[in-house]
């Protein structure tokens, strides 16, 4: 009995000292932001922009690492995001296309705020989360759950942040999504930019559009008017970090979730839609004001963010923590080959593509070679004004012949496409054909055959890839301009016979 009496009292001061400590080690984990902003590529002045001034994240990249071969997935918006929340590829999680139109991941999908919950984080959203379902994405904090194209109350996002930082000091990831710059540009927004760029202050537009005119001269000028917005608003954000004494332990990410939405740019494989702007910053990173040129990846972002939240993933995913670059040691886990993959997002719009590169050389695999890629006319035709800054056929005339024949490339395209990134980054002319180029070209089908193995891929297997077109036209004759959105009984076929193809190679392994 006496043994008993002395340890009914030892035990509340044994609780009181390992509760003591969990704190004290919960307390010295890292906060983590993740900004996300919206269809914009490198065009940063630390990219080396001249137009634009983008000097908070600038800031940002002299306090972290400049990543300079970053790539998203896929080239549009749900796809691209459903890659950041599960550290897979669309084709692996299921989200393949937007979720405005219905797609969706397949059940049981582990995604970044059910990891970081279970590592004992706080988590909290700001803007659209737009992949579906949204049940199965469970921020603890959710505010402005909608797009905002119309940049109303743009501060709100400031106060939101403001109110997630201060609820607590428990440890927490926040995820901002700004709205810029996606379509429709806003020239202004509330004051911002003070200073507006105008067309007439541009002598060119973005590199891998290749052509000009008034009218894509004021489109890019707004868009560059949009990333300076953006970068405005990173710096009231960042103030607000500071402000709540969190700038100490807090990571800070940027990117944008993919290109731009101009002619080759946003829903293509090309570079325009596939790479993008990547800086890690703030005190944690200890490989400061760095340029880091490994071929790296959205889905490398939950396993990095999970690394620093001391829970690093078991879960077999495609992505690996790029916390060794941050920390400037060795990474053992650098890529020879990164692959991207599109297929269009929507019904209209479909066109499958696959996509991989080395350091160098670049291949794009499309899966319906000669067939008319339906996204040349609806950016050359502005589709219900959606793709304004396409480019006309008109103002292709005045192109050179390289830039020429590579619109006619992306309108009617070969099976394989191969570039020379080194030499010709905006991806002008076509080597797959070139007697010299086939053993580049025989290693990147090579690579690009084992990536769709290793994830299997479902159109890498001839009659799923078939059932897949055939479906997708049918749609299109079915429900014209995406009918079926307003079909509450409408599902997409597909879905269950890849969720199976995948689940199928996971159980084999």
């Amino acid at each position: 009995m006496r043994f008993l009496s002395v340890h009914r009292h030892i035990l509340p001061v044994i609780f009181l000292f390992l509760l003591t400590v969990s704190v004290s080690a919960q307390s010295s984990r890292p906060n983590i932001i993740l900004i996300v902003s919206e269809d914009n590529g490198p065009e940063l002045s630390c990219y080396g922009e001249k137009v634009l001034q983008t000097p908070f994240l600038d800031k940002l990249a002299q306090e972290g690492v400049r990543f300079t071969n970053a790539y998203t997935t896929y080239s549009l918006c749900s796809p691209s995001r459903s890659s950041i929340f599960t550290g897979l590829y669309p084709h692996q999680n299921g989200q393949t296309g937007l979720a405005t139109h219905k797609y969706h991941m397949y059940p049981g999908i582990k995604t970044l705020p059910v990891f970081l919950q279970n590592a004992g984080y706080r988590t909290g959203i700001i803007g659209k989360i737009h992949v579906n379902p949204e049940s199965e994405i469970p921020f603890d904090f959710h505010a402005i759950d909608n797009a905002n194209f119309a940049r109303k109350n743009m501060m709100e996002y400031i106060r939101q942040s403001q109110k997630f930082m201060n609820a607590s000091d428990s440890p927490f990831f926040l995820m901002v999504n700004f709205p810029d710059a996606h379509y429709p540009l806003v020239r202004q927004a509330e004051g911002m930019p003070a200073k507006p760029i105008d067309g007439k202050d541009l002598k060119t537009t973005l590199s891998f559009v290749g052509t000009k005119s008034d009218r894509l001269l004021n489109y890019t000028a707004d868009y560059y008017n949009s990333m300076e917005r953006m970068d405005e608003l990173c710096g009231r954000l960042f103030k607000a970090i500071d402000s709540a004494g969190k700038s100490s332990n807090t990571l800070i990410i940027y990117l944008g979730d993919h290109g731009a939405q101009f002619s080759r740019g946003k829903e293509s494989n090309y570079e325009g839609g596939m790479k993008i702007p990547l800086i890690m910053g703030g005190p944690l990173v200890k490989n400061r004001n760095s340029v880091n040129n490994d071929l790296v990846s959205v889905v490398d972002l939950l396993p990095t963010i999970m690394d620093f939240a001391s829970k690093p993933v078991t879960e077999k995913i495609a992505g690996h923590s790029l916390r060794p670059i941050l920390e400037d040691v060795p990474d053992p886990l650098v890529r020879k080959y990164l692959a991207t993959e599109c297929d269009g997002g929507t019904s209209i719009f479909f066109y499958p593509t696959r996509g991989i590169r080395n350091h160098r050389y670049k291949l794009i695999h499309n899966l319906r070679p000669g067939v008319e890629n339906p996204k040349y006319f609806l950016y050359a035709r502005h589709f219900n004004e959606h793709f304004y800054g396409g480019t006309e056929e008109p103002e292709l005339r005045s192109a050179p012949d390289s830039v020429r024949r590579a619109y006619y490339r992306w309108h009617f395209p070969p099976e394989y496409e191969l570039y020379d990134l080194d030499n010709d980054p905006a991806e002008w002319n076509d080597l797959a054909e070139k007697p010299e180029m086939q053993q580049v070209l025989r290693e990147l089908k090579k690579a690009l055959q084992q990536w769709q193995k290793e994830t299997r891929d479902p159109l890498a297997d001839p009659k799923l890839l078939k059932a897949y077109i055939d479906e997708m036209e049918a749609v299109k004759v079915k429900y014209p301009n995406h009918g079926y959105q307003k079909n509450k009984e409408f599902e997409w076929k597909f879905t269950e016979r890849f969720e199976e193809y995948v689940r199928k190679g996971r159980r084999k392994e």
